[in-house]
């Protein structure tokens, strides 16, 4: 490795590091503030706070990391530029793509390391993550319930206006939703005055002992045209219990872990398999449905025989077959298939999107994780040029266009998954639009950069306006020596 090779390293190497580190610390302390509330005032020891901190880390990465090669290649190249380091190299016959040449081995190296990050580390991360938070939540079981806001503990959302009692299980102001395992299953919500937590870390079953309450219940009628009345039953109470089965969620070990489901926690050979499993069921559910619909609505294939071919054709009106009555209860039986029809079909609808929302979610954290590798050196050739053209090194200018970049590559990236997850565009095109948008500012920086171009050629947009204004003015001359 030649001596200018090992200074340009060197030198973007403390850059990139002093970056990283200080970035990264930022996005850890906004990572405390978001989760302030499940941290503070729960008597959480200092080794249950670490854990928790300690697998939030790696999510961060895929943001720390672009910004930081971002960062660190405009404050590098421009402090060489700044203090006409490149104009000593350019004199030597040293160009821009050659002084880049070693910096752009590191980052491949670097895209290679964070692909491998993505695809182990943080899925592992993210699985102990999440699992680390539902059982601080349900260490104990007070904790499980935050006031003034409704709380997912086992089958029911509560939510209570004050707590109290030494270990906080004395509650006031309890509000109770429980939850409907079945699409189209009774809602029930219950109030209550005041209630009680009572639990055994021996025991998987929370009991609520409620008091002076009631409690509200929606009824599904059979027939579908009684909906629209939307019937219900009230009841109240002086005392109820209600037992919480926690077997698989309020565990007192932190380390167990039971949830296992989410995207964020497969690697790349796993989302590959969850999806052709997602996209079979989905398919089978799509002909499953067809099947039903149409045996529903009678558009089964006839069976012809002889004997069907002489009967006699039906008249164009087959209701004048049937007396008053007959047809009122043929049009009422119509009219209850069809309603009934049109709900299957919605709900049917429904479960659809859900199952295809869920796939475009595996598709695009399976693209996300080539993102970040290709992120890497897209910020490199955005920040290396840029640092070249404008010469500005130090913490100044170079971070009011890093942090235009970056939020604008941030703000299209977020934008474009959130809109393939809900089926604008393709989960391929959403996790990738941002690289494509700014794919070519990187190659025209580069360029420039290469040219000894600035960051803008106004030559070009004023030398046309000069040119016209000459033409008018050389016309105007002429026409008055005429």
């Amino acid at each position: 490795m030649k001596i200018l090779d090992k200074y340009l390293l060197k030198t973007f190497l403390i850059t990139f590091t002093t970056v990283f580190v200080i970035l990264f610390f930022i996005f850890i302390l906004q990572t405390v503030w978001l989760f302030i509330s499940e941290l503070a005032g729960k008597d959480l020891d200092l080794i249950l706070v670490v854990k928790f901190l300690l697998f939030s880390m790696p999510r961060i990465i895929p943001l720390v990391l672009p910004l930081s090669v971002l960062l660190a290649s405009i404050m590098t190249f421009g402090n060489l530029a700044e203090n006409y380091e490149f104009a000593a190299m350019k004199s030597s016959g040293i160009s821009l793509q050659r002084a880049m040449r070693i910096l752009v081995i590191f980052i491949f190296v670097l895209s290679i390391v964070a692909f491998w990050f993505s695809n182990n580390v943080i899925p592992y991360a993210e699985y102990k993550f999440i699992n680390f938070r539902k059982n601080i939540a349900q260490a104990k079981p007070a904790m499980a319930i935050a006031e003034g806001q409704f709380n997912d503990v086992g089958f029911y959302n509560i939510k209570v206006n004050k707590k109290s009692g030494e270990n906080g299980n004395l509650l006031t102001g309890v509000t109770i939703h429980e939850k409907p395992t079945n699409m189209g299953e009774s809602k029930t919500v219950i109030k209550a005055k005041n209630g009680e937590l009572i639990s055994s870390e021996k025991s998987s079953i929370l009991k609520l002992v409620l008091n002076d309450g009631y409690y509200y219940q929606d009824v599904t009628p059979k027939k579908y045209e009684d909906r629209a009345k939307l019937p219900f039953v009230k009841g109240a109470f002086k005392k109820q219990i209600i037992n919480i089965d926690l077997s698989e969620l309020n565990k007192v070990d932190t380390e167990n872990e039971n949830i296992n489901s989410t995207s964020t926690m497969l690697n790349v050979s796993e989302l590959r398999y969850t999806l052709d499993s997602l996209n079979k069921n989905r398919d089978n559910e799509v002909v499953s449905f067809t099947e039903n619909i149409n045996q529903r609505v009678g558009l089964s294939k006839p069976v012809l025989t002889s004997n069907a071919k002489k009967k006699k054709p039906l008249p164009d009106n087959l209701l004048s077959l049937y007396d008053n009555k007959q047809k009122k209860g043929i049009l009422d039986m119509a009219s209850s298939n069809l309603t009934s029809t049109i709900y299957s079909i919605e709900s049917t609808q429904k479960e659809l999107k859900d199952k295809q929302r869920d796939i475009n979610k595996h598709l695009t954290s399976l693209y996300e994780k080539f993102v970040i590798a290709f992120a890497c050196f897209l910020m490199f050739f955005i920040g290396a040029p840029l640092g070249a053209i404008i010469r500005k090194g130090g913490l100044g200018l170079p971070i009011v266009f890093a942090v235009l970049i970056f939020i604008t590559f941030h703000f299209i990236n977020t934008f474009g998954k959130r809109l393939s997850q809900e089926g604008g565009m393709t989960p391929f095109l959403g996790a990738w639009m941002s690289s494509f948008i700014l794919s070519p500012l990187a190659i025209l920086l580069t360029y420039r950069a290469t040219n000894d171009n600035g960051l803008v050629n106004f030559d070009a947009i004023t030398t046309p306006i000069q040119q016209v204004f000459q033409k008018i003015s050389g016309r105007f001359s002429n026409a008055q020596k005429q």
